[in-house]
């Protein structure tokens, strides 16, 4: 790295550390989204045709994961119209994607959307598994996937039921394919600091939801982390204290 990088590099570190000491950036930030999800702002967004359901911010974010980490397989818990899975399967093609496989877990995959998902040039990368994410025979499903192709380096992705049961055994049962260096992301995070009209009679709420999943996960569990870092970078994302790093 030449010292114009470098120095550059160093500037936008000092940059995101001063973000995260302004706390009128964060407060804005949630009110900013408690705003726009009023009008369903991450429906809105495509990745290569496919319905992705999330914010650009965040996707950003997988993509820089993605391309650091190199995982031989990603894991998806929670699919739903299958844009999220293409952008991983782009992103492992880009990466060379033989023998790298993206594999969706949802407790329902709607025959039409497992149409699209099937018949997308990117599918090739993909494997589908349809039931409860948390269910002993999705679980023994996976480690099959993982088995037969070899698979070694993982990155782990929740967005299924946001309730703080689920993604509390989510975390129980995946966190063993994320190893060092790597990530397990919780998605959804936000619902903790998003307003009642914005959460819609859902089973999920303030105080049972993903983000308080991952506070009780990290305490029985020692081998991850948060990364503040990102949170600070991005100021606009569903995942605050969700983006998880496997330090050990």
């Amino acid at each position: 790295m030449n010292d114009d990088t470098l120095q550059f590099e160093n500037n936008c570190k000092q940059e995101i550390e001063k973000m995260k000491h302004t706390p009128s950036l964060k407060d804005k930030s949630f009110s900013y989204l408690n705003e726009i999800t009023r009008h369903n702002y991450c429906y809105h967004f495509k990745w290569l045709g496919m319905p992705i359901i999330q914010y650009p911010q965040d996707i950003i974010a997988m993509q820089e994961l993605i391309f650091d980490i190199k995982p031989d397989f990603i894991v998806e818990t929670g699919i739903a119209r299958g844009g999220s899975l293409v952008f991983y399967s782009s992103m492992l093609e880009l990466l060379g994607g033989d023998n790298k496989k993206v594999i969706g877990v949802d407790i329902d995959i709607r025959p039409h959307n497992r149409t699209r998902i099937e018949s997308h040039p990117l599918y090739k990368n993909i494997c589908l598994i349809e039931g409860d994410a948390t269910h002993e025979g999705v679980i023994q499903q996976i480690d099959e996937i993982i088995a037969a192709n070899g698979l070694k380096k993982g990155l782990v992705v929740l967005d299924s039921m946001h309730t703080h049961d689920h993604v509390l055994k989510e975390l129980r049962l995946y966190n063993k394919y994320v190893k060092s260096g790597s990530y397990l992301v919780v998605f959804d995070t936000i619902v903790e600091y998003l307003d009642e009209d914005n959460i819609n009679n859902r089973p999920w709420r303030k105080g049972d939801n993903p983000l308080t999943a991952v506070t009780a996960f990290l305490q029985e569990n020692d081998r991850f982390v948060i990364d503040e870092e990102i949170e600070s970078k991005l100021l606009v994302t569903v995942c605050p204290s969700g983006y998880l790093k496997c330090i050990k």
